[in-house]
């Protein structure tokens, strides 16, 4: 089988449950991890959504998406 954005997504939260945008762009190669997660939602995957703060390299704080599968 071909492996796609969503199959690697899939498999991904599978094995570690969550995933940010940072670690979809590191660990998937997907630039568009919003886009792949409505997809994953539109086909029925429970996923939700939760702010984190995360550090910057300017020494502050941001929020950023942690998807997260439920099961």
């Amino acid at each position: 089988m071909k492996q796609t954005h969503k199959t690697r997504l899939l498999d991904y939260l599978s094995q570690y449950k969550s995933i940010t945008s940072l670690k979809a762009i590191i660990d998937l190669g997907n630039t568009r991890l919003s886009a792949t997660i409505f997809t994953l939602r539109d086909e029925g995957h429970p996923i939700e959504t939760k702010s984190v703060k995360v550090p910057t390299r300017w020494g502050t704080m941001t929020n950023v998406a942690q998807y997260i599968l439920k099961k």
